[in-house]
Formats: C-alpha cells, structure tokens, sequence
C-alpha cells in the first residue's frame, strides 16, 4: 500500500510517499481503508522529534492520528463493526495511509461528506475534554486563545452549545470567521488583557489556551490566579501552575458517533481544506505555519 513517512526528525521536507506493507489487525481492532485522514499540528511536533520523550518513534514512522473510510478487516473479538461499515475514528498505525488499523471507531452517517469525517475525532474530543476541564456552564464567559484552528472551531461551538459566552481571539483575517461560529472575536498580541476587558467588564470565567504562543500570561492577569485556566498548546503550563491537557482520547464510540450525526444535520460545522495524500508535506508545512483555519485534511483513494 501507498504511505507516507518519515525516517528520520526533521521539518516537512523528510515526509515522504512509499510502499509498505499492508497491516493486519490483531485483538479487537479492525482495518481501515482510508478515504480521508486528518492533519494535526501534533503529527509536525512528533516528525519534527520535539515530542520524542513523550511519544517515541520507531523508524520509519507513519503519521496522523484519526481517520475516515471504510472497514475491510476485523480482528479477533470485534463484534460491533462489520466490513464495509463507513466509519471515523482513531488510528493505532498512522493514518497517512491507503489502509491503517483502529480500535476505536464510530459509524459515519451516510450524509458526512469522508473529510468532513475525518476532521472530528481529535478536535471534538480535544475541545470537549478541556470544556469539562473548565466546568463551563451556561451564563458564564470562556476566552479561547488562537481559536480559528479545528479544535477552536469546534470548541467555540460547543461551548455556545452549552449556554456561554465566548470570547476568541484570532488572527485579523479570521474574525469575521470566528464571529459567523458565534464567538466574540478580537485580535490577539499586545493590548490584549485590555480588549478583553472592555469586551467582558464583569471579567472571564475560564480560559482555553489553544495558541501556545505566550497568552498564559495574560490569562493569569484577566483570571487573578491559575484556576479555571487550561492549555493543549504551551509547554511552560505546569512551571506557571497552569493545567496542560493531552491525550490519549478520552472519548467513547457512543460520543463520537453523537459528534458526526450533528455535523451531518448542520448542528455543527467544519471548515475543511483539503490535500491528496501525495502533498502531505505541503499540508504539514502549512500546519506548521499556523494560522490555520479549521481543519486541514489529506484525501486517500
């Protein structure tokens, strides 16, 4: 089968496309042919070796960590999938790829478009994982740092889903977009505690740190302290007393199957830009630029 890898740390240029084997999946997994995999600013961090200590790397490795398509093969002790089902979910192999293999995975509705699909496993998880963090509740006021990425996009909805107030600071070009998902939308950088304030006198409730980009330090001023404060984006979190959140996914079949159905009726929405597999690079490089808005996704046969 096609993939793409890496064998070696590096920038987007060690990604490359290949032939390897075709998995097989072992106790209670199933094998996945990809239509559409997801693109994450994770999968830069691990290719570019800066998460070795955390996630280690056996060459030469695939990328990409959730995925689309359909079931072509189950593995010892499943029983609630059957081949041919159309599902999303995670991979246990890398999802940049023609075929990879999943243990968790929930049935895509037949109105979800592949890369719509595989857009949400990370971000809908990610974004509903740290919401609880919080505690957010309904009447109260969260501030999303760098919220036009996939999972801000996704949180910014759920959390007005939920009844609160957000408030979301992107780049200039993405206001209007942040806006149109329901969000209070101001710019980031200098001048920000005092922007937010005027927007929210009465002050924050909880902040999400989606940037990584030196924002903790105006969170601790607009909260008064470390509680309520939550990043998946700057490392510095625990030195500041500042809760970071990672994987592994938390996530049920049950939620995530809740997930796609409201983004097949329109109850939640994604903003998808699209590459064949072949320019994993490009995608990559783009994600790590940042700026990104919404979710960028590599579409597989």
């Amino acid at each position: 089968m096609k993939a793409i890898v890496f064998d070696r740390f590096g920038g987007p240029e060690v990604l490359h496309q290949t032939d390897v084997e075709v998995p097989s999946p072992g106790p209670g997994q199933v094998r996945v042919r990809v239509k559409a995999a997801g693109v994450n600013a994770l999968d830069g961090k691990k290719r570019s070796g800066m998460l070795e200590a955390l996630y280690p790397t056996t060459f030469p490795a695939v990328p990409g960590g959730e995925l689309a398509g359909v079931v072509d093969a189950l593995g010892e002790g499943v029983t609630d999938v059957r081949v041919g089902d159309e599902v999303l979910g995670w991979s246990d192999t890398g999802a940049y790829a023609e075929y990879a293999l999943a243990t968790l995975v929930a049935p895509k509705p037949a109105g979800l478009a592949w890369q719509d699909a595989a857009a949400l496993p990370v971000a809908s998880e990610t974004a509903g994982r740290v919401l609880d963090l919080l505690g957010l509740a309904a009447g109260e006021t969260v501030l999303m740092h760098g919220a036009s990425g996939a999972v801000g996009t996704l949180a910014v909805q759920l959390a007005t889903a939920r009844g609160a107030r957000v408030i979301a600071t992107a780049s200039p070009s993405n206001q209007d977009y942040l806006i149109s998902l329901g969000a209070t939308a101001t710019v980031y950088g200098e001048g920000l505690v005092e922007r937010v304030r005027a927007l929210a006198p009465e002050g924050v409730d909880a902040v999400f740190d989606l940037a990584g980009k030196g924002a903790l330090e105006d969170s601790l001023t607009l909260r008064g302290g470390t509680e309520r404060i939550v990043t998946i984006a700057d490392f510095r979190a625990p030195q500041l007393g500042i809760t970071f959140s990672q994987g592994p996914p938390q996530a049920s079949r049950a939620s995530l199957a809740a997930v796609a159905q409201d983004a097949a009726a329109g109850r939640l929405s994604t903003a998808v830009t699209a590459y064949p597999l072949d320019q994993a690079a490009k995608a990559q490089q783009v994600s790590d630029a940042g700026h990104v808005r919404g979710k960028l996704v590599l579409t597989v046969g």
